[in-house]
């Protein structure tokens, strides 16, 4: 297996270069993209590809080392593939390389991925459609990270401060809005810092920004660490909040248990989405996605991250909503009755 490491081009370009790619696909019919095929959904046998690029996140979160540990799993268990990780923006940008054929697999938040394929938020213009859902894996909870003695008890009193709200091309930055917004906290009543989850945490330690948003699995290293050097603080949510956004959003309510940190004294309530494994329709073949569907979850115990123990058939399909399953995916969940 071959780690692979590369810079985020900015989210702009990206999004624009999806919509460009669309109209090109729409004219010319062909493509690696979400053009080919008949309605991107199929791909001839001829475009499946067994040397694999998996996106994943930012070094600090769980997505990067969760990618690495299952691209060794799919190589070490799946004959004639190469998996090769790398580091990004994470969802966004997943789904959108993706989209344009350069990368075959993914990890994604549940509600990004339902944007892709619908056409809406990030995707506006530029409906993805070669994403194959595989399986949720777990659920990822948004955290509102401050530090004690900052004098901010709840996400209201955040308006006027420096906050990041998420690296671009992550489905951090809609959690952000939508968090901020219910809070009656919109555009210009902040400062707002694009930056990655060891970034965001780097700028609080050092006391450039007040606060960080972030959706991540619970618990996180990484804020763990920033706890053993700082007195770390988690604003919480009030339940009518919480519900309303949920109500309005594909967000579900969620509660941090205080057990998850070891400065937590009590529960916080906070929002999730599940974080999804996709695969490319037009370049994974119904073989190889069903292979990797099934190893996902016969080799989740190898996992080391504490997420492993929330990666179960019973999972697997939670956040799903309008992104259709990828036929390999598809005839795993039939076969263990799970459809």
């Amino acid at each position: 297996m071959r780690m692979r490491r590369r810079s985020f081009t900015a989210l702009g370009a990206s999004i624009l270069g999806l919509g460009v790619l669309a109209a090109c696909s729409d004219d010319s019919g062909g493509g690696n993209g979400g053009g080919g095929g008949e309605g991107g959904s199929g791909g001839g046998e001829g475009d499946f590809v067994t040397d694999l690029t998996f996106g994943t996140g930012g070094t600090a979160g769980v997505y990067y080392p969760l990618g690495g540990e299952y691209a060794a799993i799919y190589e070490d268990n799946i004959e004639g593939i190469t998996v090769n990780y790398t580091d990004s923006g994470a969802s966004v940008e997943n789904i959108g390389m993706i989209f344009q054929g350069e990368w075959q697999l993914g990890i994604a938040q549940s509600d990004t991925a339902n944007a892709a394929v619908t056409g809406t938020a990030d995707f506006e213009g530029a409906q993805v459609d070669n994403l194959g859902w595989i399986a949720a894996l777990y659920p990822e909870a948004a955290h509102m990270v401050t530090l004690a003695g900052s004098g901010f008890e709840t996400v209201a009193d955040l308006k006027g401060a420096r906050i990041a709200v998420g690296d671009v091309g992550s489905g951090t930055r809609a959690a952000s809005d939508a968090i901020l917004a219910a809070h009656d906290i919109a555009e210009g009543d902040y400062e707002p810092f694009e930056q990655d989850f060891s970034s965001s945490l780097d700028l609080l330690r050092d006391g450039n920004i007040d606060a960080s948003i972030f959706v991540v699995g619970t618990p996180t290293g990484s804020l763990g660490d920033l706890a053993a050097t700082n007195e770390v603080k988690l604003l919480s949510l009030d339940e009518a909040t919480a519900q309303q956004i949920a109500d309005e959003s594909l967000y579900d309510v969620y509660t941090i248990e205080a057990e998850s940190y070891d400065f937590l004294t009590e529960p916080v309530t906070t929002l999730s989405v599940a974080a999804a494994l996709v695969a490319s329709t037009t370049q994974v073949s119904p073989e190889l996605a069903y292979d990797i569907t099934a190893a996902t979850f016969e080799h989740a115990d190898q996992i080391t991250l504490p997420q492993s123990e929330l990666i179960t058939h019973d999972y697997a399909l939670f956040g799903q909503g309008d992104v259709p399953l990828h036929p390999g995916a598809e005839q795993y969940y039939e076969e263990q009755g799970l459809l």
